[in-house]
């Protein structure tokens, strides 16, 4: 089989196709044939030496955490899923996954079947994304209908997705964008949009009950402001999370850091929601598995609108 692996961290140069000899399921897992695998920043944060390269105890290693594909082979003791199966999952993060390339193997709890109205690229975009914003919203940010939330980088990965499932649960929702993002954010329900390009969103907003930071740092810290006295912040970046905590609790306000975590039964309601039509993905775009360099280059950008998918 075809997969990506880096042998040294560093840039998308880095990343190779390799030749490799096709895995074997143990018990409780399963073999895929995978049809496509989700690009978010933490896999071209990881490949460089951040990210969750502490989880990866040798090299190479193979990037991905999320997909799309078929059930090909089953270990000893998985019940809930058969061979030919189309399935879909978010799988062992942040310890490797390996989801770029042709054949992987996933632990049987950690997927879910795929809806037939919901197509595999899709599908294979969901799921990191998707858990992050769910976990922020209705976990960690205990989210109820009629409260206000505000976006920050709404047009992001798990911004889009925060915006959608917020209106969803019946929230006000205010989101951050370049003002080229606006027509963008109207389309998926925003109420209100913050061009951060020439507003400044703290001087507009102190009262919302729940912020999505998808920014991080200095931007987050002062975004604290826009919080009402017992709001909550759930602020995505790891790498600045340690700080905007702080600042947050220098003012007396309650500030979370998150780390999605695998959850087939959510999964399987947001790929529900997306196969209804209640909640859509944007694909920025989809490459094939030989160009996941291109794809860690354009994710690297940070201007990315939604997701960005390889196709195997």
């Amino acid at each position: 089989m075809k997969a990506i692996r880096i042998h040294a961290f560093g840039g998308p140069e880095n990343l190779q196709l390799n030749e490799l000899e096709q895995p074997q399921p143990g018990p409780d897992e399963v073999l895929i044939r995978n049809h496509a695998a989700g690009v978010n920043p933490i896999d071209w944060k990881t490949c460089s030496g951040g990210g969750a390269s502490s989880f990866i105890e040798a090299l190479p290693f193979c990037p991905g955490w999320e997909f799309a594909g078929r059930v090909e082979a089953l270990g000893d003791g998985v019940n809930n899923v058969r061979q030919g199966d189309e399935v879909m999952g978010f799988i062992r993060f942040p310890q490797p996954a390996g989801c770029y390339a042709e054949y992987l193997i996933a632990p049987a709890d950690q997927i879910c079947q795929r809806p037939s109205a919901l197509d595999s690229v899709t599908a294979a975009g969901l799921g990191l994304a998707g858990l992050t914003a769910w976990q922020a919203l209705f976990e960690v940010g205990e989210l109820k209908g009629g409260q206000s939330v505000l976006v920050l980088a709404a047009a992001g990965g798990v911004g889009h997705l925060a915006v959608q499932l917020a209106k969803w649960k019946g929230a006000y929702v205010i989101g951050t964008a370049s003002h080229g993002n606006k027509a963008f954010l109207q389309s998926l329900g925003c109420d209100d949009i913050i061009d951060y390009q020439r507003q400044q969103v703290d001087n507009l907003i102190h009262d919302a009950d729940l912020i999505i930071d998808g920014v991080g740092g200095e931007t987050a810290i002062r975004a604290l402001s826009c919080l009402q006295p017992h709001g909550k912040m759930i602020t995505l970046p790891s790498v600045t999370a340690a700080e905007v905590i702080a600042a947050g609790e220098a003012k007396g306000l309650k500030v979370s850091g998150i780390r999605a975590r695998p959850d087939a039964g959510q999964l399987h309601e947001l790929a529900m929601l997306a196969s209804s039509g209640k909640v859509m993905l944007n694909l920025t775009d989809n490459l094939p598995l030989d160009q996941a360099a291109e794809a860690h280059r354009l994710s690297a950008t940070g201007h990315v609108r939604g997701k960005l998918v390889l196709t195997i």
